[in-house]
């Protein structure tokens, strides 16, 4: 697909904004919250005075009659998956941005933030099928197609089902990794599929609304038009019990998802959109540095 001179320039500009917040915000938290699998095998030495007994490689020793240790190095190496929704309703804005938008920026900063540390990076595009798979990758060139397909991949499907991209994931990534499922999480049940995946990855949810999903404004008849299923109902917002109602079962939501990501262990960010985003995301850097 070629690439206009506008596509390329917001391409530029999302790489100069996110790399900034990964210089400027992000500084050193990136690495400190996820620092690899721990210690991978090298290769085996001759033992020294002061090695440490259980060092020892014993089959080797018995072969060459001598004392040899195990010798290990740090595998610092991370492969970090993006899991991203691009059902019809991330294309919801009201602060002059859309959901999806906001997710395209989030994932170009994890993006960075990966890169920056020689980690790999791949990509799962997901509405209620899988869309389209980048696998991980090193380099600052893989980084820019992972953010071209982000901005301008058009998929196929309305709705959601994180189910299906959860299943898909454990077929093909079977090495340890890092999940970031970037999404508002208006899917049927996905408790299984994400219990597995956090049995065999380090899974975190970033969670991204709008605020007037959360407040709702007192406008009086309003038409709601759900963009996944394309259902219309028609609203009095002058009603202080309506907007209530709207408001609690969009918070119950909210509780019911980071209750499901706390249960299993991973972690979770809550994004609304606006020129504060990065403040939720610099929040959990540093909870996750202290966890770690």
């Amino acid at each position: 697909m070629p690439v206009s001179k506008e596509i390329f320039k917001n391409i530029r500009k999302i790489q100069i904004r996110t790399n900034k917040y990964v210089q400027d915000v992000l500084a050193g938290a990136y690495q400190s919250a996820f620092k690899g699998r721990g210690m991978e095998f090298e290769d085996v030495r001759e033992y020294q005075p002061g090695d440490e007994v259980r060092s020892i490689d014993w089959n080797v020793t018995a072969r060459m009659q001598n004392p040899y240790v195990k010798n290990f190095k740090e595998e610092r190496e991370l492969t970090v998956l993006l899991l991203v929704d691009l059902s019809a309703s991330s294309l919801f804005g009201t602060t002059g941005k859309q959901k999806e938008e906001l997710i395209a920026e989030i994932g170009a900063l994890l993006a960075f933030s990966a890169s920056k540390n020689q980690d790999k990076v791949g990509l799962i595009l997901f509405t209620d099928k899988v869309e389209k798979y980048i696998s991980p990758k090193k380099g600052l060139k893989h980084v820019l197609r992972v953010i071209r397909e982000l901005l301008l991949f058009k998929p196929e499907g309305k709705k959601t089902d994180l189910s299906k991209a959860l299943q898909f994931l454990l077929k093909i990534q079977k090495k340890r990794g890092v999940v970031f499922i970037l999404s508002d999480f208006f899917s049927p049940s996905f408790k299984d599929e994400l219990l597995f995946a956090s049995k065999r990855h380090d899974v975190i949810g970033v969670n991204v609304r709008d605020p007037q999903e959360m407040t709702i404004p007192k406008l009086g008849l309003i038409q709601f038009k759900d963009l996944e299923t394309n259902k219309v109902q028609i609203v009095d917002t002058s009603l202080k019990k309506v907007r209530k109602r709207i408001e609690e079962k969009n918070l119950n939501h909210l509780k019911e998802i980071q209750k499901q990501f706390e249960n299993i262990g991973g972690g979770f960010i809550n994004v609304l959109s606006g020129p504060s985003y990065m403040n939720a995301i610099q929040e959990f850097f540093k909870r996750r540095v202290q966890r770690v």
